[in-house]
């Protein structure tokens, strides 16, 4: 098993202003990626949900990609 790319980079917290960041755990489609592939803890999984969605109702990520 993998470990969380958050935990290993040390990181405390998820902004949602880091797009690039962000970008890496969501799909083509535009969802966000489940944690048995991205190998996110559940911790840092649901801070992650939470700055993408905040990142989308900002319009700074889209809701679906075209």
């Amino acid at each position: 098993m993998n470990q969380c790319y958050f935990c290993s980079q040390n990181l405390k917290e998820i902004d949602y202003k880091e797009l690039e960041l962000l970008k890496k755990f969501i799909s083509n489609q535009g969802k966000i990626i489940d944690p048995q592939f991205s190998g996110t803890c559940a911790k840092h999984q649901r801070h992650l949900a939470k700055a993408i969605k905040r990142a989308r109702h900002l319009g700074l990520l889209p809701f679906t990609r075209r």
